[in-house]
């Protein structure tokens, strides 16, 4: 068959033509064409260049003849003759150009050919399937369009077995997914759709909306989950960096980096791929590049072994190592401990009923979790005060890059990130919880009013929810059930934040009680804005705590699915919150004149209940002490949701 009408074939050389013309070809070819970083760097030895170049071209090629002809049954037809090609040049009668060049290539590393053949595959079933039902299935796609990728280039490398292989493929599937977030408004244009249906169905979309290029709160919180799944692939592979030559692994970091600041960009530019295709600079590039570099120069971040010595070194040096991480780890746990300590939190108190290590990782984390929300609470701020808001996004921002970083290996940004580190390692925390809670803490820069309860729902997810599903991992679970336990939980406890402080939110100017519920009340601002307890203020504040109770009464149920070592924590953290929304309905919801809090004595004795264990499942609401409608006050009529 004559070389296809693509762009790529205007300067290929005829078919047969000398290996070193072939060669030279596929070199034009693989630092001629756009990627988001070269292909290949001046890192890599130069007797491996030539290699890469000819493996690229091949790639460019099958990419090329599936994407740029225009019609998929035309396209089938030349991804066939591709395939026809790669048969030949197996059979040692290679014709084309790049088979030319390739078959060196083949024989020297022994590279066999099903990687190429799954990357046709792909490339095939572009042509006809155009939507992902399901995130898995989006990953098998991924198995032959992005892996084959990764394997060929340790094959390159001289790498064969199945651990690097893993790593390999997590890592291109997380490059594949970046990528795909990154082209969403191009892949539209050719007719694809790479965010799988059950996604848009979990955020209330369609293929439809994003057929229409329809951008609102449920694209971006799709976005947020996308890209939060994506960086636990890129956290999965991030160690097949240091298990290879220090040459290739700064082009795997760079590669990966590269990736990960693809989805900053796209939280950068909120959210919004459906019109607009986020890029990343060169002086981003160069930055990232900087990084990378300065992770194997200065000595707290350690220069790569051979592969010899990361597989096999068990001697002294590396018992040294582990002795000197082991007390910065010790030094980073004692600044967890005094944030959480400093901050007093309902939560620091429940901690003490845990075993030591859990204790700490839950200091660990709520150390993350207090520095991330210092910044969104902070006075200022706001999208109508555009410098305050711009530190504070950038405060954020950095947040997100030291929370990659830190799941990535490097804690060395903040004092609190070896003792974080160690204990979402340990109790195996996903990330992108870390990553929606920084998203939650985004949402009180962008929004001070909620429509609807669904909106605020989705708000509680980010800044409790999480709170809930990251104590769990600790406390330790088997139920599946119980994470959905946990979120309610940590929403019961956020709907309780939310009434005790009406009035400081009013004074940050955020008001979290949905707009929907203060029409249903007859309700106005201006009344909550005086700080009186009117009959309308109080049947809306009465519905939103029955709406906690709710909560409450669902997630309670987490206590008997927890181990056993963490019941009483538990508890004590349920007792003392429902305690608070207790003391608020006793108060009859004056939340105006003074905040409500419990007295010390009273968390001593809840505590101490705790301790000793007088509790039991059956008492750990402080609603079912007492009554919760006082003389006078109105029968729930209309029922929270």
């Amino acid at each position: 068959m004559r070389s296809p009408e693509i762009e790529i074939a205007a300067s290929l050389p005829p078919p047969g033509c000398p290996v070193a013309e072939a060669e030279h070809y596929t070199r034009w070819l693989a630092t001629h064409h756009y990627e988001n970083f070269h292909v290949v760097s001046w890192m890599l030895p130069r007797d491996l260049r030539r290699h890469f170049y000819n493996v690229y071209a091949y790639c460019r090629w099958a990419d090329d003849l599936g994407d740029e002809v225009g019609d998929a049954a035309h396209a089938l037809e030349l991804l066939d003759w591709w395939g026809n090609e790669l048969t030949l040049c197996y059979e040692g009668q290679p014709c084309h150009p790049v088979f030319v060049a390739l078959a060196q290539t083949i024989r020297e590393f022994d590279i066999p050919a099903q990687p190429f053949r799954d990357l046709l595959t792909a490339f095939r079933q572009d042509q006809t399937v155009h939507h992902y039902d399901t995130w898995e299935g989006l990953l098998s796609y991924c198995r032959y369009s992005a892996n084959p990728v990764g394997r060929l280039v340790l094959y390159l490398c001289g790498y064969r077995d199945a651990e690097r292989q893993r790593l390999s493929d997590a890592t291109c599937t997380a490059l594949q997914l970046a990528n795909f977030w990154q082209d969403v408004s191009r892949d539209l244009e050719k007719g694809r759709i790479y965010i799988p249906v059950d996604a848009l169905q979990r955020h209330g979309l369609e293929v439809k909306d994003i057929e229409g290029r329809v951008f609102d709160q449920h694209y971006a919180a799709l976005m947020r989950e996308l890209i939060a799944r994506t960086r636990e692939l890129f956290a999965q592979g991030w160690p097949l960096a240091a298990s290879v030559d220090w040459r290739l692994s700064v082009d795997i970091e760079l590669f990966s980096r590269g990736g990960m600041a693809v989805l900053d960009a796209i939280e950068s530019m909120g959210y919004n791929t459906l019109v607009k295709r986020p890029a990343i600079s060169g002086p981003q590039r160069l930055v990232l590049l900087g990084r990378t570099l300065a992770s194997r120069i200065l000595p707290e971040r350690g220069a790569r072994k051979s592969l010899e010595t990361v597989m096999s070194d068990t001697g002294a040096a590396s018992t040294g190592v582990r002795e000197k991480n082991s007390r910065a780890i010790d030094r980073s746990y004692e600044r967890c401990r005094s944030v959480a300590r400093n901050a007093a939190s309902n939560f620091y108190y429940a901690f003490y009923m845990l075993p030591r290590p859990k204790r700490d990782a839950l200091c660990a984390i709520y150390a993350f979790m207090r520095l991330v929300d210092d910044i969104s609470d902070s006075p200022g701020g706001s999208a109508t005060q555009p410098s305050e808001y711009a530190l504070k996004r950038a405060g954020l921002s950095r947040w997100r890059v030291l929370l990659d970083e830190c799941v990535a290996g490097n804690t060395s940004g903040h004092a609190i990130l070896p003792a974080f580190a160690d204990a979402i390692k340990r109790y195996r925390i996903p990330s992108r919880y870390f990553h929606d809670l920084i998203s939650g803490a985004e949402m009180d820069l962008l929004e001070t009013r909620y429509a609807t309860f669904g909106a605020l729902q989705e708000y509680c997810y980010r800044v409790a929810g999480t709170v809930g599903l990251t104590c769990l991992h600790v406390f330790g679970f088997q139920d599946p059930h119980a994470t959905e336990l946990a979120e309610h939980l940590g929403i019961a406890f956020q709907l309780t934040n939310i009434l005790r402080d009406v009035r400081p939110d009013l004074a940050l100017g955020r008001v979290y009680i949905p707009a929907e519920d203060f029409a249903r009340f007859g309700c106005g601002m201006a009344e909550l804005e005086r700080g009186v307890v009117t009959p309308s203020v109080r049947e809306l504040l009465r519905f939103e705590a029955e709406r906690a109770w709710r909560f409450y009464r669902e997630g309670t149920r987490l206590i008997g699915k927890v181990d056993a070592d963490s019941k009483a924590a538990l508890w004590a953290l349920v007792r003392i919150y429902s305690s608070l929304l207790a003391r608020i309905e006793e108060r009859d919801f004056d939340v105006f004149s003074a905040r409500v809090r419990l007295s010390a004595p009273e968390k001593a004795g809840i505590l101490l209940r705790a301790r000793v264990g007088w509790w039991s499942e059956a008492d750990v609401l402080e609603e079912r002490d007492r009554d919760r409608r006082r003389p006078g006050g109105t029968v729930l009529g209309r029922r929270a949701s």
